[in-house]
């Protein structure tokens, strides 16, 4: 059974690609789920997959892209069955 994990990005991660690279990081290690901006300025992801799979895209998203500055990164438990990883719009 999958595991399901609720992320919480703060810092400079709008405005520099954080969704694609994320969902592209996403697809790569087989990860489901999906990601948003939220209108507070962070970015918001619930992301599926195995224990490995999920250390690993958590790993990815303490640095992010090139272009982004990641100051916290909350994890807490979350829920959802996936088939895909999308990016959704802002909320």
């Amino acid at each position: 059974m999958a595991t399901v994990r609720h992320l919480k990005i703060s810092g400079r991660v709008q405005g520099v690609g954080f969704r694609f690279h994320m969902e592209r990081q996403a697809r790569a290690l087989g990860v489901t789920g999906w990601v948003r901006n939220r209108h507070d300025g962070t970015v918001e992801a619930t992301v599926q997959g195995t224990p490995e799979a999920l250390d690993a895209l958590i790993a990815w998203a303490r640095q992010g892209p090139p272009s982004a500055l990641v100051i916290d990164l909350q994890v807490s438990d979350g829920a959802g069955d996936y088939t895909a990883f999308s990016a959704r719009p802002t909320e």
